[in-house]
Parts: C-alpha cells; structure tokens; sequence
C-alpha cells in the first residue's frame, strides 16, 4: 500500500500524518527549529514510520503547506534522500481551487488558504468562518468559493509565553489552571489562565458577531488548531471543531490530483 505523507509547517510547529485513501494516520508535532537540517528533520520524520510500521519506500510524496519559507528547501531535500519521493508545495506546485480575493494575494499564508479550501468542501454552508488558534490567532471568511480575507490576532500560547518570559514577577502558568466558569483568580497562576482563556473567548465571540454582520445568511463557525477544543466551550459561536483542517485539506488536494487514487476514497 502506498502512503502520501502530509506536512503543515507552521512557524511554531511542523504537524504532519501519513494518509492514503482511508484517512489520516497518528498526528505527529515536531517544534518548527531554524537549526534543522535535511537529515536531521528527515530522521525524525524517519522514526515516524518506524512507529507507524511504513517503509519510506511505501511513501510516494510529501505534500507540504508552508509559511517557513527556510524550511522548504530542507524538506524537499529529506523527501528525496529518506524516501526518494518529490515534495509538493501547496500552492504553487498543487493550485487551490479557491479564488483568493486579498488585495495582494501573494501576502495569505498557504495554511490559511489551505484551510480555507478543505471547510468550503466539507461543510454545505454558504458563508464560513474559520478560526485558527495558532502562533496566531486568525479568523478567515469563505463565501462560496471565494476567500475573502480576515483577521489577524495575537496567539493564545504565543500570549502566555510573552507573559511569562517577559515580565519579572509574573509566573509560568498553563490553560489547565482554568476553569470552565469565570472565577475571580485568587492566585496570580489562576488570574492569568482565567484572564486569558476567557479573554480570549470574549475576543472571539466579539469578532465573530462582527464578521457575520458582513457575510451572508447563516455563518458556519468552524475552530482548529492546538486549543480550539480547549476554547471550544466557552465560544457558543464555534459550531465545530476540526483539529486538523490544514492536514485534511491537503488530503483532499491529494485525492483530486490523483497523488491518492479517487476510486478507492472511502469518505
């Protein structure tokens, strides 16, 4: 059996999965590293399938959304030694079947229009809203088949780092201090996981009610990324979560193009 191996890499972190027409196999996080080189970022991915029991022969292409543009010659390089397969960049060398309408539409991150693409095939809705919570927060706007644009904020893990590293009295704190109700912090750990979860929440639903004014008709509101699920409950907005809407948009590119053969999709 042939697999096709899915790269998302981000500027925080590189997820990728092995796919082939079934699905996705296990997710795999990898910190995004301005000192990797080809082989050591290829042994790593090269343990992967050792622990997914794949041959790196079985594997026929790496196909990559990118917004680290130092790390594209890398992985191209390791896609060729470890499984002596092309690398394909999306977009550019895979086209989105998607009309971009930024002003200047070289400026989108291709995760943005990968994610994009995969909600306007998954869900029936007219008007989308995607929320990604990654090293930044960003929420696009889909209407039929045109990317319109959107918004751009501050990240929630990127938030508490810079609370915690740059400050001189603040503590390290996590999201797990958090509670599910809005409680007054009675420890300076719980003031800044409640401050900032729920803070993050009310800038959620606050823009989202903003954005809808400006799309039509009902909006689907669809979250992905590292703490979607976290944040999930408290955005009554937030319909669904898609954990890996970058991984499974790439997927879908794959079965039109035929890197992964349309007669045996099982959906």
């Amino acid at each position: 059996m042939s697999w096709i191996l899915l790269l998302d890499a981000g500027n925080t972190n590189i997820k990728l999965s092995l796919a082939n027409e079934k699905g996705l196999k296990s997710l795999l996080n990898l910190p995004t590293d301005i000192r990797e080189t080809s082989d050591s970022l290829g042994l790593k991915i090269y343990d992967y399938f050792r622990l997914e029991n794949i041959a790196p022969n079985h594997v026929k292409a790496w196909v990559v959304s990118s917004v680290v543009p130092f790390l594209d010659g890398i992985l191209g390089s390791a896609a060729q030694r470890f499984c002596g397969c092309r690398c394909y960049f999306v977009p550019g060398d895979i086209d989105l079947p998607i009309n971009n309408k930024y002003k200047r539409p070289m400026e989108v991150g291709s995760d943005r229009l990968v994610t994009a693409f995969a909600a306007r095939r998954l869900y029936p809705a007219r008007a989308i809203i995607v929320i990604d919570f990654g090293t930044a927060t960003t929420l696009d706007c889909i209407v039929d088949n045109d990317y319109l644009g959107g918004l751009i904020c501050p990240g929630i893990n990127s938030s508490i780092k810079a609370l915690s590293t740059q400050t001189a009295k603040l503590p390290q704190f996590s999201l797990e201090y958090a509670a599910q109700e809005l409680e007054i912090g009675r420890s300076t750990a719980q003031s800044l996981s409640q401050g900032t979860l729920f803070g993050f929440a009310e800038m959620v639903e606050g823009l989202v009610k903003r954005l809808k004014q400006k799309m039509p008709g009902d909006v689907v509101v669809v979250g992905t990324g590292g703490t979607a699920e976290k944040i999930k409950p408290l955005c009554p907005s937030m319909n669904e979560v898609q954990p890996c809407l970058v991984l499974n948009g790439l997927r879908i590119l794959c079965m039109d193009n035929k890197l992964i053969e349309p007669d045996q999709i099982i959906l």
